[in-house]
């Protein structure tokens, strides 16, 4: 450990630039950890329901992620090929085909990109537009693609460009419609600002926008509209994939087989890996596909295929779907008793708890009135923000903390609270960041908490 750390948890600034959200958010010192558990600097546990990200997949320290690493470092193998062929690629690539939609694995491809998902999201952007000739990329409203110029235009960080952005299917806040119906009529409008595009993306549950699950039928319905018109369909599961949602990957709850799949952040249980999966076509083998670096790390390669085959034989996908049906239920029942918890929603381990100004939990009405018809009644902002109170949130976070608890924010918008616990998360274990949760809310409830220089609250039902 370096000197100073134990007995100065709150080390001097660094020389860095002050683009670090995370730390900001979390001032703690991180210096061991296992599974859900991280130990501070300062003494402190934290259970860690942000998981890096959700890049964790197995949690912190797992010992088959450990045991993978240390099979290739004893083994004395090149940790670094550029893209040759090795045994540590070879496994990855069988183990990852495994486990691929059916449908879509049976005739598919694998291209390495740089190690994060931004570099594969920019990938399948060149691969859709060589083939089809085009080059607009229509995504969903506060799609989070990357953090690059390209992907953040897609992703749109201009909350009033609706151009080139396919409405979010959520039923909460509905900003711009709610039906894939409008999608498809902005394609057929020779006048619409929707021009033939060179693909579709789409995550199949928006993560850092909110955690706002598609619906099935609207996935199936987008997907065909999409094949009807030779459009690539590209599901981006770098947040959802590796058993998150409750499925090994987010889009087999819909049966949607799409175009590409863009995948990284928990493939390869801690390390920095991401890949492009694209469907088998004759033009592809034709283009002049540029090579990145680090396009597949030989560590990150053995522990992607360790996670993702512990991943598979222990079912924990369908771990992840009964839990996060639970850990759900029991937190739409606390937004029953606070109104300032204006929506919880989710798939699987994937769960977003959006807090609200008082005016909105007036109109949804505490213990009842739930999300819907109430709301459709509201003056909605044409920014799509709503009356959204992202200094609750904001608060709740760092109740959490004091308490133990380590959450995220949504990246897009930070209203929403994101629970992103590993998968191999107990039942003690989530019953004890429900208990966590649940007293941080209340706390903001009683007004018990401060958020820059005033104190803020929310109402509850006891709350008068």
């Amino acid at each position: 450990m370096r000197e100073g750390y134990e007995g100065n948890p709150r080390r001097p600034a660094a020389p860095e630039s002050p683009a670090r959200a995370y730390a900001r958010a979390l001032p703690i010192v991180p210096v061991r950890a296992r599974g859900l558990t991280v130990g501070g600097a300062d003494g402190g546990r934290y259970l860690d329901c942000a998981s890096g990200g959700g890049t964790l997949a197995l949690g912190h320290n797992h010992p088959v992620v450990l045991e993978a690493i240390r099979a290739v470092l004893d083994s004395g193998a090149p940790l670094h090929t550029l893209d040759l062929a090795t045994p540590a690629r070879d496994a990855f690539v069988a183990e990852l085909f495994r486990t691929l939609p059916p449908g879509f694995g049976d005739h598919a491809r694998v291209q390495f990109c740089g190690p994060t998902a931004t570099e594969a999201v920019e990938a399948e952007f060149r691969l859709v537009r060589a083939v089809t000739g085009r080059t607009d990329i229509l995504a969903l409203t506060d799609a989070h693609a990357g953090m690059t110029t390209s992907t953040l235009d897609v992703s749109g960080d201009d909350p009033d460009v609706r151009d080139g952005r396919l409405p979010s299917p959520q039923d909460h806040r509905r900003p711009y419609g709610n039906g894939p119906d409008e999608f498809e009529h902005g394609l057929d409008d020779p006048n619409s600002a929707m021009p033939n595009p060179a693909g579709v993306i789409l995550e199949p549950v928006q993560g850092g926008g909110g955690v706002i699950p598609a619906p099935d039928d609207w996935m199936r319905h987008i997907w065909q509209v999409t094949a009807t018109r030779t459009i690539p369909l590209i599901a981006d599961e770098a947040e959802t994939g590796s058993g998150r949602t409750g499925a090994f990957w987010a889009v087999e709850h819909s049966g949607v087989a799409p175009d590409v799949m863009v995948l990284s952040n928990a493939i390869s249980g801690s390390l920095p890996l991401a890949v492009v999966v694209h469907r088998d076509d004759p033009e592809v083998h034709q283009l002049d596909v540029p090579t990145d670096a680090f396009s597949a790390n030989q560590l990150a390669l053995a522990t992607g295929a360790a996670t993702l085959a512990h991943v598979r034989e222990n079912d924990r996908a369908g771990r992840a779907a009964e839990l996060g049906a639970r850990m759900l239920a029991q937190l739409r029942g606390l937004a029953e008793q606070f109104a300032c918890a204006g929506d919880v929603r989710g798939r699987g381990l994937m769960i977003g708890v959006e807090f609200v100004t008082e005016d909105e939990g007036a109109v949804r009405g505490v213990g009842g009135g739930r999300r819907g018809s109430h709301l459709g009644a509201m003056q909605w902002p044409m920014d799509g923000t709503g009356p959204t109170a992202p200094e609750l949130a904001a608060a709740v976070q760092q109740e959490c903390l004091r308490r133990g608890l380590i959450v995220e924010l949504g990246v897009r918008h930070a209203r929403v609270v994101r629970l992103l616990p590993p998968l191999t998360i107990s039942d003690e274990q989530a019953t004890a960041v429900l208990g966590r949760l649940s007293d941080a809310v209340e706390a903001v409830a009683r007004g018990q908490t401060d958020v820059g220089s005033g104190r803020t609250g929310c109402r509850s039902e006891w709350a008068g």
